[in-house]
């Protein structure tokens, strides 16, 4: 923790890590998606606290927070809302599904059809809906979370790469470690601390830090390393993907948000090698003969940080 971190950010933190314990790595890659307006992939095993991480950020920003379990059977409109007849004014009135709301975990997204996945699309870029011709802005903010297995593959479809490249991150949570785990016991001994979870801040104030993130300085030679880094992934002979011009821009917003939460007004080359493998790796498609000869896009990134010229950069 930055001891001149704006007092959002510290509070936001001390809150949810009332709930989810020993997990501040997380807690502080979801704050800035929640600050510089973008969306989280949780992926992980089940039991590790991806809800309860979801529910306990909505509720200390005292936003609105729904939960939509994806099943093969549910249809896009179980997500974005549906136009029902109304015999009395003889008029087609518009019913909001539960995607209305500031924070919207999306449980286990892979067990949706590619057809109700492509539903959050437009939500997640646009933020707005389109249904039967009818475009409706979403609540500011909305972020969604949403949680896939890793090691669940049966019954699961999996995220085409223009649904993936539309969240900033992928964030692993991990198990937690033998002494955090005992004080989750503790703490569930009686009434889970969620129950008891106040409101810290405002969604008024989570949209007003956004403009003060966007004047944080980013140097033009910085701005070349993102590029460099990002178009190291396109021409790297392993990868049958690179990242995308959308990579890029969730790079230099999630540098920017994390220079801003650490208390400075500028970005630095060790924000940006920080953030690049949340922000890069889910973007990023093997080779097959990649994959035989034990590749990983882990370690691809590793190599591209490595080779790539760190830019020399001055303080504004």
């Amino acid at each position: 923790m930055a001891a001149n971190q704006p007092e959002i950010v510290t509070l936001l933190e001390k809150n949810v890590s009332k709930v989810i314990i020993g997990k501040n790595e997380s807690i502080r890659l979801l704050i800035l998606a929640l600050v510089s307006g973008g969306h989280v992939l949780l992926e992980d095993v089940p039991g590790v606290g991806k809800t309860m991480l979801a529910r306990s950020l909505a509720v200390s920003m005292g936003g609105v927070f729904k939960r939509l379990q994806c099943t093969p059977d549910l249809l896009p409109n179980d997500v974005t809302g549906v136009s029902i007849y109304n015999q009395q004014s003889q008029t087609f009135e518009f019913r909001e599904g539960p995607i209305f709301v500031n924070v919207l975990l999306v449980d286990e997204i892979n067990r949706a059809t590619p057809r109700t996945q492509s539903a959050l699309l437009e939500a997640m870029q646009e933020r707005q809906v389109t249904v039967d011709g009818l475009s409706c802005q979403l609540p500011d903010p909305f972020i969604v979370l949403a949680t896939q297995n890793p090691i669940e593959y049966e019954g699961t479809f999996p995220l085409p790469e223009a649904q993936l490249d539309r969240f900033m991150m992928r964030i692993s949570m991990g198990y937690p470690q033998p002494d955090d785990e005992r004080l989750i016991l503790r703490n569930l001994r009686r009434e889970h601390p969620v129950l008891s979870l106040a409101e810290v801040v405002s969604p008024e104030q989570i949209i007003a830090a956004r403009q003060k993130i966007w004047e944080t300085h980013l140097d033009e030679t910085l701005e070349a390393y993102i590029i460099n880094l990002v178009n190291a992934t396109r021409m790297h002979h392993s990868l049958a993907l690179g990242a995308s011009p959308r990579a890029s821009l969730a790079l230099y917003r999630g540098a920017q948000a994390f220079a801003w939460m650490s208390g400075r007004d500028y970005v630095l080359p060790d924000d940006i090698q920080y953030l690049a493998p949340f922000v890069l790796n889910h973007r990023l498609i093997l080779l097959p003969e990649a994959k035989l000869r034990g590749y990983s896009t882990v370690k691809i990134l590793e190599e591209i940080i490595e080779a790539t010229d760190l830019p020399l950069t001055t303080q504004p």
